[in-house]
Parts: structure tokens; C-alpha cells; sequence
């Protein structure tokens, strides 16, 4: 029969890592048998390994050689008869799955060894020998290795530790896996055991696939099967489901709840990230000016969120009664599943990419997605996200548990280039249409932005007595745009109405000729009047008042060489009356 798996995936050590994968060219049973105990024991919960005979090894891409060696019938015949035997003196007894493939027309055996569920195993360190001298075997790397105390004490601590995914359901039926699911999972992924669904009984197929357990008259879906292949995991697994909200006007403002996404973990998985990628995932072509060629940017890179996501459904805890949360923020996404990271792995970790799980809480679950591609593999997903987020130019991910590791949240930034600035809060109803409303819903939103509005003032009188005004000026302009472009354009039409009925068209005028320094007389002028006390006193020292024109030499207001100018607060009087008149 053939194994689950896509046979060229695996030869190429595309779908499962290279260190759970040994190529033997011939029938060597010692060394072969200590490797099927090293992975029966699962000492890092990864979930076991697989062992090719007939195939060598390329030493330098650590993959498959081909073509492949192959192995003769009467070998074949003999490899399975004397592996019977061997099987039996395995302690506890265990039977790893034995394949016939054929790979490029030759035969060859596949033998997939699971974590057992009776672990710890031993195994005669020479399986041939008369005399058989059984030791603890594990995996370190790519090698068997013998256990050595510590690792013998800790491999003993392990037994009856199944991973909860490859875990027995006694609440559950063999028919609440649904074949129709694993039939289409096996088409999706290549595998010739597709063509066996529907002509082999459901057990039989199933049991291959190490997704039941127990005796044939009490057998039972591990709970792995019921994650990926039930229609309904949630009846098992409550609250395995998936919870969006938006909050577009940070935490204090409105929120929206998105229906919760629900089915089996694929479908989940893949329904979340299709709706996260039409929601969030802008492009933008940035055109250099010192390269030929044109960079494109992503508002979040695609890749970032895939494996944010998919490793929240791979370490979450499917025993806690809590979803899988998203929360959408106008410049951040944040992920959150509950079941923290393991205690040994410090947070810090996350952020440089150095993360290890000392064992993984679900070791076949992530097999499952690798092989539908929706991850690349175990402990590469935080590199991978840090990877995908620097090459974009996004901010650096934030990373968050606490100290009892009962969650692990996961916030990525937007690129800055898509960036919105914080909404600004406004009330219609408080903003009054005169100088004195207006110049306090500048005062807010200075304030919003932690502007000290006396400081950027000192700083123009400054740069205009050491003759740097036009950098500074050009530092208030950048301002301007800055305050006016975090207003959405609703509440900007709202203040530039109000903004229009508050200043009369002369002291527009004033605000529009004092962009750059003039003296008393030449503003007044302008507007049509002379250049007398009470005509300053009505058309430009009210603007004084508020700070919106400033004199340039302040501690002398009676000076031949007094000019004004057009502060931060006027010119975005100024900026709303352009946006009143478009």
C-alpha cells in the first residue's frame, strides 16, 4: 500500500526535515532497528522519523541520491520476513509501517516510525548478535544515539506523555473522520494512497495513517484526525475556532466582530488568511532614486502573516477553552492563542529568531500543514516571520506572554509607508465656528500629537535671529502636512466649514502674507487699511493673542525692525481653508 505521504517530498526532504529522515542503500538491521527505537522514543516530540532502504544518501544536499539504488524482489521478501521478528524484540514490542515504493522504476522500502504511545523503547544495540545488550536510543540531530543517564531518566519521565494531537478521543467515532476530507487532503498533496480511498475499508486506511488507536474492537480517532479531518472540530475541541475583531479607532473606540470562523484547522487556517490578506495586504511600487529598478512594498508581507497564523493553530492548546484571537488595529495586527511558549525559551529569543521548542505540544499537527504548505517547518517560523518583515522594511514584530505562559501574542506593524496616524477624536458639537473654538481644537490636536505649540515658536524667533528661518519654517510646513493628513477627510470637511465661518477674508489675507516675515504696515496695507493701533488691534493682534501669527522679535514690540509670521497653528488655518475652497 502506499505510504500517506508525497513520496518525491519526502525523498527531497521538502515536507519533513532532514533530521527525521535516514537513507540506508542496503539491509544493515542493526543500524537500521537502533534508528526505528530512536524515533519510536520521540524524545523531542517531533513526531518520529522515516527510514529509506534501497536509496543512499547525497552527502552534500543531505537528500536522496538519484536514481535511487533500489532493492531486488527476493530482498524485499526477506527484509519484510526477517523484520517480523526484529519487531518483537523491541521492549515494549513496536511495529514501525513498512511501504513498497516504486521510484524511478526501481522498488524500495519506506519505514515510517511514529512517536509510540508506550514509550520509553529499547533495543538491542546489535539486533543479529547472540548475545543482545538492549540500551535507550534518541535522536540527536541526525544521529541514534544511545541515551546517557540524565537522558534516560528524562526519556523514563516521558511515559504515557502522548502529545495531546496524537492523543486517543474516546468521545469520539471512527465516522467523525470525515474520508471525503482525508481523501481530498491525500489528492492536495500527490499521494498515491488517493487512489485507495473508497476501495480499502475506512480502519484500514485510517490506521495507515495513524489517525485511530487502540485494539480493532475499541478503536478511536487521535484526537489529530479529528483536528484536521472532523467537519465539525469544535463539537470536540471547544471554542476551535478563530475570532476577529477590528478595532479602527484603537481600544477606547468601536469595535466589529467578525462571524468566527470555524471548521477543520486547514479550513480555518485557510479562510482566516485569505480574509487577512484581501483586508490587509496593500502593494505599493517605490521607484528609487539611486536604483533603475522599481521596489515593491507590502503594507504587511504576506509570508509574515501566514506563519503568524499557522503557528498560532500548531502551539496553541487545544485543551483551553479559548479561540484563536485576531485583533486589527488601524497600524497593527495582533495574534493571539493560548498556550504559551515553552518556559525554557526566553522571550528575548523570539525577538533575535533563536526560538527551540524543547518538545512541541503538538508533534503531528505540524507535519500535516507542512505538507499542505502552509508552514515550512518545525522552529523556522519566528525566523521566518523576522525574515519576511525585514526584507519588506516592515517594523520588527512584538512579542508577548506572560509569566505563566498561558498565551503568546504576536503583533506586527504596518509598513510605514501605508502607515495612518492615530485618529483624532472630534465632537461636531464642541467645535464652535469662532477664533476662540477654533484655536482650541488646535490646542487638542497639537496636545493629540505632543506638540509643545511655545517651544515651536521660540524655535522660529530663533532661526529667524540666526538666520536659519527658512529651515525652520520648512520644519513647521512638514508639521502641517503631518497634523492635517492624521485628520480623515469626514472630520477635516467638518473643521475647514467651521474653520471658513470663524475667519473673516482680511485676516486670511494677514495669515497668507505673513507665510514669510513682513512688518505691521505692509499687512495692513494689504488688507486695504492704514496702518493705525485700532486697525492692528482688530485685523492682527487677536491672531497674536493665540499664537497664530508671532513676532519676530517679541521682547521688543515696539521696534523699527518688528516683523510677523505665520506660526504652526495659522498655517494650518491656512491648510483647512485650501481644503474649504477645493
Amino acid at each position: 500500500m502506499p505510504i500517506h505521504l508525497n513520496i518525491e517530498d519526502l525523498l527531497s526532504s521538502r515536507t519533513v526535515e532532514s533530521e527525521r529522515i535516514e537513507y540506508k542503500q542496503g539491509w544493515n538491521p542493526d543500524a537500521i532497528y537502533r534508528s526505528i527505537c530512536a524515533f519510536a522514543n520521540d524524545f523531542d516530540n517531533t513526531g518520529g522519523g522515516y527510514i529509506f532502504i534501497g536509496v543512499e544518501e547525497d552527502k552534500h544536499t543531505r537528500t536522496a541520491k538519484r536514481p535511487v539504488y533500489g532493492l531486488t524482489p527476493i530482498e524485499l521478501a526477506e527484509i519484510q520476513q526477517k523484520m517480523i521478528g526484529f519487531n518483537n524484540l523491541l521492549k515494549p514490542v513496536y511495529h514501525p509501517h513498512l511501504f513498497i515504493e516504486s521510484v524511478d522504476d526501481k522498488q524500495i522500502i519506506v519505514l515510517w516510525a511514529p512517536g509510540g504511545s508506550n514509550r520509553p523503547y529499547q533495543v538491542p544495540e546489535a539486533i543479529t548478535a547472540r548475545e543482545k545488550r538492549y540500551f535507550y536510543y534518541i535522536r540527536k540531530y541526525s544521529n541514534s544515539i544511545k541515551a546517557n543517564l540524565e537522558e534516560q531518566q528524562e526519556l523514563i519521565s516521558l511515559a504515557n506523555k502522548v502529545p495531546f494531537d496524537d492523543r486517543a478521543n474516546t468521545q469520539a467515532q471512527i465516522e467523525d473522520i470525515s474520508t471525503l476530507l482525508v481523501k481530498n487532503y491525500l489528492i492536495k498533496i500527490k499521494s498515491r494512497l488517493a487512489e485507495r480511498v473508497g476501495k480499502i475499508p475506512d480502519y484500514e486506511l485510517f490506521g495507515q495513517m495513524e489517525l485511530i488507536s487502540g485494539p480493532d474492537e475499541h478503536l478511536f480517532p487521535r484526537n489529530v484526525g479529528l483536528m484536521l479531518f472532523s467537519e465539525n472540530p469544535e463539537k470536540f475541541f471547544h471554542y476551535t475556532q478563530v475570532d476577529i475583531v477590528e478595532f479602527p479607532e484603537g481600544d477606547s473606540g468601536v469595535y466589529y466582530e467578525q462571524d468566527p470562523i470555524t471548521g477543520p484547522v486547514p479550513e480555518q487556517i485557510n479562510r482566516t488568511l485569505n480574509f487577512l490578506k484581501d483586508k490587509l495586504v496593500k502593494e505599493k511600487v517605490v521607484k528609487p532614486t539611486d536604483k533603475a529598478e522599481s521596489i515593491r512594498i507590502y503594507s504587511y508581507p504576506y509570508q509574515a502573516l501566514e506563519e503568524t497564523v499557522v503557528n498560532a493553530f500548531y502551539h496553541r492548546d487545544y485543551q483551553q477553552r479559548e479561540p484563536v484571537e485576531i485583533r486589527i488595529y488601524p497600524n497593527s495586527i495582533v495574534v493571539i492563542n493560548h498556550g504559551g511558549p515553552d518556559r525554557s525559551i526566553r522571550l528575548e529569543a523570539f525577538s533575535q529568531g533563536l526560538v527551540r521548542n524543547r518538545r512541541y505540544r503538538n508533534r503531528r499537527l505540524g507535519e500535516f500543514l507542512k505538507e499542505l504548505e502552509l508552514t515550512e517547518g518545525r522552529a523556522t517560523g519566528i525566523p521566518t516571520i523576522l525574515k519576511a518583515l525585514k526584507d519588506n522594511g516592515s517594523p520588527a514584530p512584538r512579542f508577548n506572554t506572560d509569566d505563566e505562559r498561558t498565551f503568546f501574542e504576536v503583533e506586527l506593524f504596518i509598513h510605514p509607508a501605508f502607515k495612518e496616524n492615530p485618529p483624532f477624536w472630534l465632537d461636531s458639537k464642541e467645535l464652535i465656528p469662532t477664533i476662540e473654538g477654533i484655536d482650541a481644537l488646535l490646542e487638542k490636536l497639537l496636545d493629540h500629537h505632543e506638540l509643545n505649540h511655545a517651544e515651536l515658536i521660540h524655535s522660529i524667533i530663533a532661526g529667524n535671529q540666526a538666520g536659519t528661518i527658512a529651515e525652520e519654517m520648512k520644519t513647521i510646513d512638514n508639521q502641517v502636512h503631518k497634523l492635517t493628513g492624521s485628520i480623515n477627510s469626514t472630520t477635516a470637511g467638518t473643521i475647514a466649514v467651521a474653520v471658513a465661518a470663524a475667519i473673516p477674508e482680511k485676516e486670511r489675507k494677514i495669515l497668507a502674507m505673513a507665510m514669510q516675515p513682513q512688518g505691521r504696515e505692509t499687512l495692513l496695507t494689504h488688507i486695504g487699511v492704514s496702518n493705525q493701533r485700532k486697525n492692528y488691534e482688530n485685523y492682527m493682534l487677536p491672531f497674536v493673542e493665540k499664537g497664530w501669527l508671532t513676532m519676530t522679535i517679541p521682547d521688543k514690540p515696539t521696534s523699527p525692525n518688528q516683523q510677523y509670521l505665520t506660526t504652526l497653528k495659522g498655517r494650518l488655518v491656512l491648510n483647512f481653508l485650501k481644503l474649504q475652497a477645493t
